[in-house]
């Protein structure tokens, strides 16, 4: 799939994300305020301490999301994958929607279902994309037996060397041979006796 495709999925990703992270602050912030106003107690909890936690977690997983919609738009400017911590956002992020929209689905209804899930495909596209670079000329594996420093063919001068040296050495014994089956080879050849030595 080519870029003309990838980055603008990328690109809806996250700002779907960062739309996500805005939502889920105010959500929680807003039931923070309701809690507090209502002056309400559940199992002997302070409003108090429930309006404060509720507005604290609304802020901490908007900035998570925040982040995860960071790791995505990362991933479109650059056109590459993520690295490990933004893998390991979207990844998580990922496993959020999956149980989001396990949830939605008794709370809210199938299409906050459909909407997870969207986001969830958004998502693990955004993961995938980038994976596998396309290769080429450049990247190529190089040809068996070289390295491309010159190495490839010093190897194929040394395999074929010695074959050469014994074919070679196989005609300088045949000429040796023949010269030592002539006259003059054996003359020459011949130690010298003990009469010419006295």
């Amino acid at each position: 799939m080519g870029p003309v495709v990838r980055r603008p999925v990328v690109w809806v990703a996250a700002i779907v994300l960062f739309v996500e992270a805005i939502g889920i602050a105010l959500l929680n912030w807003f039931l923070g305020v309701v809690v507090d106003r209502q002056d309400m107690s559940l199992a002997g909890l302070d409003s108090d301490m429930m309006s404060a936690s509720s507005k604290i977690g609304g802020l901490v997983f908007g900035l998570y999301f925040a982040a995860c919609a960071v790791s995505a738009l990362l991933v479109a400017l650059r056109e590459r994958p993520p690295g490990l911590l933004g893998r390991v956002l979207l990844i998580s992020v990922a496993v959020v929607h999956v149980l989001l929209g396990a949830f939605t689905v008794g709370l809210v209804g199938w299409g906050a279902f459909a909407f997870m899930m969207v986001v969830l495909a958004l998502i693990v596209f955004t993961l995938l994309a980038y994976d596998r670079r396309e290769t080429g000329p450049v990247d190529a594996a190089p040809e068996v037996g070289g390295n491309g420093d010159g190495e490839g063919e010093g190897a194929d001068a040394g395999s074929a060397g010695p074959g050469e040296d014994v074919a070679a050495g196989s005609v300088d014994l045949g000429k040796g041979a023949d010269a030592k089956g002539t006259p003059e080879a054996e003359a020459v050849a011949a130690p010298p006796s003990a009469s010419s030595a006295s």
